[in-house]
């Protein structure tokens, strides 16, 4: 994942994880959650 584009995402993932990842829906592909119905 060094040459990814959302490599820091990858990082910045284990904090929204913590508060409730309120940007998962932003990001959705880049987390690979599902998209909420």
């Amino acid at each position: 994942v060094k040459d990814l584009p959302g490599v820091r995402y990858h990082i910045v993932r284990g904090t929204l994880d913590a508060v409730g990842v309120k940007d998962r829906k932003k990001g959705r592909s880049k987390y690979g959650v599902k998209k909420p119905k």
